[in-house]
C-alpha cells in the first residue's frame, strides 16, 4: 500500500501549469513545510519541506485558492523518478501524488490566535451568549432556563 497523509503550510503559491493537446490538463506543484512531532536534538521546531503535484481539478482548485501560508492537509501517494539535467547528472525526485486535499483551518485563524469570531448563539434565548474564551475553562455557559429545551439530559 502507497499512502501519504500530510498537514502543513504552504512555502509558497503553488506553481501551476497545463498540458499541451485537445484538453489541457492543470499541474500544480507546491510545497508543504510539515513539523516534525520529535526532534533528536531538542532544537527548535523543525519541518520537512515535502514536494507536492496535483493535477486536474485538484490543480485548478489548488490553482485557485491555495496561498502562501495555507495549512492544508493532503492525501495521495508517492511516486520516485529521476531525470537527467543540462549537465549530465542524473537526478532523482520524490513527491507526493495528490489525490485529496482540504483546507486545516479556517479563513480566518491565520494569525488570528484562537479569538472566537461567532459561536453561532447570537440572539438565541434573547441574548449573547459568551464566548468560549469568556468562560475560562473552554466550555460555553447555558443561559438559565434552556434545560428543558435541550435535546439529551
Amino acid at each position: 500500500m502507497n499512502k501519504a497523509i500530510l498537514m502543513g503550510r504552504l512555502t509558497r503559491d503553488p506553481e501551476v501549469r497545463y498540458s499541451q493537446g485537445e484538453s489541457p490538463m492543470a499541474i500544480a506543484r507546491y510545497t508543504l513545510a510539515v513539523d516534525r512531532r520529535f526532534n533528536r536534538n531538542g532544537d527548535e521546531n523543525t519541518a520537512d519541506f515535502i514536494s507536492c503535484v496535483a493535477f486536474g481539478k485538484a490543480g485548478e482548485f489548488a490553482e485557485k485558492y491555495f496561498r502562501k501560508g495555507t495549512k492544508i492537509a493532503v492525501t495521495g501517494r508517492i511516486q520516485t523518478g529521476s531525470y537527467t539535467n543540462k549537465d549530465g547528472v542524473k537526478v532523482y525526485t520524490t513527491d507526493v501524488v495528490v489525490e485529496e486535499q482540504e483546507f486545516a483551518e479556517s479563513k480566518n485563524s491565520n494569525g488570528n490566535s484562537g479569538a472566537v469570531a461567532d459561536n453561532g448563539f447570537g440572539g438565541f434565548g434573547g441574548g449573547s451568549a459568551p464566548s468560549a474564551s469568556a468562560v475560562g475553562d473552554g466550555f460555553m455557559n447555558i443561559p438559565d432556563g434552556l434545560d428543558e429545551e435541550l435535546p439529551f439530559n
